[in-house]
């Protein structure tokens, strides 16, 4: 019994060491965000409120699915730990990405540093990362492996893999949003058509998952709670996929409509043949 005490103490104190390393993160995040914009105003460039305060909400949903009240609970039960999901996962880089951090560094940063953000934005591995079906890969398809590989037991178990996995939600999910929806400059932008098929695709991996662990509950984990922590995730998440969907259909019905525009123009300008 006391050997299992220690072992205790141990895992908590380990708990309580990474939830402090979240926070200074998530602070961090903040405080360069907002430097940013306090620095675009003096150059006189306003940033949208609205931005800075998808920021921080995303910064705060994201640091709220590793650390705290709801990141222990998911140690114990599915329905927490879909929770977390959702809200780390999915929500917090939905805001992050539509909080345009990259627009801001670009706006805000010295000529140098703007020009190598550029550079890396331009580069070959970017491209590839960027591109809506690698991050759906690594979005939808590292949920698959995280549900069908000893990773979910490990990442109950040991606090440092449960916040290694968020991290990786957390990035591959803005990942994801930004190739999909972001408002941020993309250098080589994936047609319409193969994005919108991405998202199509990648929402129904999202169900199926869904049904896949409602019919299939892992191993050591109440039926009813694996079963209650499934229809979470395909009900609450189809909210949020809605959400980039009206986005998404909104951002083409305008870049059509900035298209037939410019169309017309042109066509206003050329000389009539005689």
């Amino acid at each position: 019994m006391p050997a299992m005490t220690d072992a205790a103490h141990a895992h908590g104190g380990v708990g309580l060491g990474l939830d402090a390393v979240v926070v200074a993160i998530a602070v961090a995040a903040v405080a360069c965000y907002l430097a940013g914009v306090v620095l675009s105003q003096r150059r006189g460039r306003p940033w949208p409120v609205w931005r800075t305060a998808l920021w921080c909400a995303g910064v705060a949903a994201g640091a709220a699915g590793a650390a705290g009240p709801l990141a222990a609970a998911a140690h114990d039960g599915f329905v927490a730990h879909m929770w977390a999901h959702l809200v780390g996962g999915m929500v917090a880089p939905l805001l992050l990405v539509l909080a345009a951090p990259v627009t801001l560094a670009l706006r805000t940063l010295d000529v140098t540093p703007a020009r190598r953000l550029s550079r890396l934005l331009r580069s070959a591995p970017a491209r590839v990362l960027a591109h809506p079906v690698v991050a759906a890969a690594l979005s939808a398809g590292g949920l698959w492996v995280l549900y069908l590989t000893p990773i979910f037991d490990a990442m109950r178990d040991q606090p440092l893999v449960h916040v290694l996995v968020h991290a990786h939600l957390v990035a591959a999910g803005a990942l994801f949003y930004a190739s999909v929806i972001g408002p941020d400059p993309r250098p080589h932008p994936p047609g319409r058509v193969l994005t919108a098929a991405v998202l199509v695709a990648t929402i129904a991996s999202h169900g199926i998952l869904a049904k896949f662990l409602y019919a299939n509950p892992p191993a050591g984990l109440a039926v009813a709670d694996v079963r209650a922590g499934a229809q979470l995730m395909y009900y609450a998440g189809a909210w949020v996929e809605a959400v980039v969907i009206v986005i998404f259909c909104a951002q083409w019905y305008r870049a059509a409509g900035v298209t037939s525009s410019r169309a017309s123009q042109r066509a206003g300008r050329l000389p009539e043949r005689a």
